[in-house]
């Protein structure tokens, strides 16, 4: 593979500025739970990889960042085992968010963390799990291991992927990334703007699919999304769930359900659930409030709120909402997935910052979602979408409707790699 002279430069530079991070990396994790879970994670690789992938397999390795994107390609995950059923499937996350919740998923035959991104760590994974075909999903661009699949000609492929023209592919100091990005034989972008992009620079192997994420929350209405607890609690009034709450977002929640009618329930999903965090928006609530892990031996429905201190359940819980509010965009953290409710059909309510997100754009520009700036907009919002039934049936079927139309990702991806020719 020829790489010019700055190419040259640019990789040795981030090598060695990986190799620098990686020293720095080991050194913090001493203070810090999560990049300990990583750096002891990685040390565990390939053992388990070793453990669990033979020479002879033949094998399709996935690659995501976190919990998010598996969510996003796991729909195209399913379809590529159903489609290459003797292939051992190895599936690889960056952060430990991801791979502490599905370390155990039946999907894969081996979950690891990635290693960080060396040229020695790219040619030993590589080499460990042979791929044949390589999915990658939405922002991971790691130029070592990319430019290894490229040299070794392992097919390679981006899914879901979405561009904006400030980032550094489209830049001229962007040339290793650029290289790296041009090692996938297809990308499939969310939109037309990032297809365009992406031909702006010479790279045509492009399709505008569409977002997986619409597919995967789709596939929720086909499981079976009863919960006897929550039926217990909310009984047949009205239910506010909100899914994904940070501490700014709880804030004006509090407030609002400190002030709200006894007939109106309220179910809390923060993100994170550290004991201390919870008790401390406990704390703020006058209205009589358990927990998910305090509720045996308890009659739940005399309660107004009930908060999950436990994950894994929120996409089922908004099979209960009447009103939903998505945390994350009322600070500067990220706005978590609104589509897991809008499947179910009911409004959503969100923060201010929700830029990055063009599913938050469009329901809002459609009508089905609305963005709070504080208190006095959240009590108005919420009353009255509360008071008027009819409003609030309008913006839900337009959230609903919402994800309908802009389902089939899945099937332009797999009708792509129908006709790519594995061994």
């Amino acid at each position: 593979m020829y790489f010019s002279n700055k190419e040259k430069r640019l990789r040795t530079l981030y090598n060695i500025l990986t190799h620098i991070a990686s020293f720095h990396l080991n050194l913090i994790s001493n203070f810090n739970q999560k990049l300990k879970l990583g750096v002891k994670g990685r040390a565990e690789t390939f053992d388990i990889l070793h453990a669990n992938i033979k020479d002879e397999d033949t094998v399709i390795w996935a690659h995501c960042a976190s919990l998010g994107e598996y969510e996003q390609g796991l729909p195209v995950f399913e379809a590529v085992k159903k489609e290459h059923p003797g292939y051992k499937f190895v599936l690889s996350f960056f952060s430990p968010s991801g791979y502490e919740v599905k370390k155990s998923t039946p999907i894969a035959d081996a979950v690891v963390y990635l290693p960080l991104d060396t040229k020695t760590n790219a040619q030993k994974f590589i080499k460990a799990t042979h791929p044949e075909l390589v999915i990658f999903v939405k922002y991971e661009i790691w130029p070592n291991y990319l430019l290894e699949l490229k040299q070794q000609e392992i097919k390679a492929i981006l899914i879901s992927a979405s561009f904006r023209k400030n980032q550094s592919f489209f830049k001229p100091q962007g040339k290793l990334t650029l290289r790296a990005l041009k090692s996938f034989d297809h990308i499939f972008v969310q939109n037309q703007e990032s297809e365009e992009l992406l031909k702006s620079i010479n790279f045509n192997n492009v399709s505008c699919s569409g977002d997986t994420r619409f597919d995967r929350v789709s596939n929720q209405l086909n499981q079976n999304n009863t919960l006897d607890f929550i039926e217990e609690f909310k009984q047949d009034q009205l239910c506010l769930v909100a899914g994904s709450t940070w501490p700014e977002d709880e804030a004006i929640l509090g407030h609002y359900i400190n002030t709200a009618p006894e007939n109106l329930k309220f179910i809390i999903a923060p993100h994170n659930i550290k004991p201390n965090q919870i008790n401390t928006f406990v704390k703020t609530l006058n209205k009589k409030a358990t927990l998910f892990s305090e509720k045996a031996d308890k009659d739940i429905s005399s309660y107004q709120v009930l908060i999950i201190d436990t994950i894994g359940l929120l996409a089922k819980i908004y099979n209960y909402a009447d009103l939903a509010y998505v945390g994350g965009a009322m600070g500067k953290t990220g706005l978590h997935n609104t589509l897991e409710a809008a499947v179910f059909g009911v409004p959503i309510l969100i923060g201010p910052h929700y830029t990055k997100f063009p599913e938050a754009f469009d329901m809002i520009a459609l009508g089905g979602m609305f963005s709070v700036t504080d208190n006095a907009t959240l009590k108005m919002c919420l009353d009255h979408l509360i008071k008027d039934s009819i409003a609030r049936k309008k913006a839900g079927d337009i959230n609903r409707n919402y994800i309908n139309q802009n389902k089939g990702a899945v099937n332009h991806i797999t009708a792509y790699l129908s006709n790519v020719k594995l061994r």
